[in-house]
């Protein structure tokens, strides 16, 4: 039998503190630790989150279940976490009232990515040439999920972009890690619960 994914410190349940809303962390200003898995810390399993389809796996290619999915993604546990990344101008909320889990963030992360487009604003701020390699990126996602190869037959200039393409192949979750100095750059602010996405394209 498998070894467990879960430490104890981590195993999903009722018996912790009480979850923490957004008021209890301005008032408290806790330091959050985040779970090692979403540092890439957790030596028994590598979390590869493929963030254009949703489909998280073992990074070695066990094909091992992801067991720890309903474990907390930070202790204490918090009602709302914010996610962003120095890859995109976006910021993923990530909810749940019961305490955010590790399940709650790759999910979070994956639809606001794949559920919402660029706008004509946000492809208006690229220079043409990165318009043109967001365009590109998203015909070879949309190639992919056809289960062609290559790219797709239409004219680049056709193709609705999702946010997901603005990463173009850099498409897999990384770590999850804290740094105060650049959510206040991006955000006007900082707080305990706003984190940094780091990908990667494997």
């Amino acid at each position: 039998m498998a070894a467990p994914l879960s430490v104890n410190k981590w195993a999903p349940g009722t018996s912790y503190g009480p979850v923490l809303t957004q008021t209890d962390l301005y008032l408290l200003n806790p330091d959050l630790e985040i779970h090692p898995i979403l540092q890439q810390k957790f030596g028994a399993f590598r979390l590869v989150l493929n963030i254009s389809t949703g489909q998280s796996q073992d990074g070695e290619g066990r094909g091992v279940e992801f067991t720890a999915k309903d474990e907390p993604a930070v202790l204490p546990r918090v009602d709302q976490l914010y996610i962003i990344s120095d890859h995109s101008p976006w910021c993923t909320t990530v909810r749940n009232e019961r305490g955010v889990t590790l399940s709650d963030v790759c999910t979070a992360i994956w639809k606001e990515y794949t559920e919402n487009f660029v706008t004509d604003g946000e492809m208006a701020s690229l220079s043409a040439r990165g318009q043109e390699q967001v365009k590109r990126a998203a015909q070879a996602h949309q190639a992919q999920q056809s289960g062609q190869w290559g790219y797709a037959h239409h004219a680049v200039g056709a193709v609705r972009c999702r946010r997901v393409d603005w990463f173009k192949d850099r498409i897999f979750f990384e770590g999850m890690r804290k740094e105060d100095r650049y959510a206040q750059s991006r955000l006007g602010f900082k707080a305990p619960n706003i984190f940094i996405m780091d990908l990667t394209n494997f």
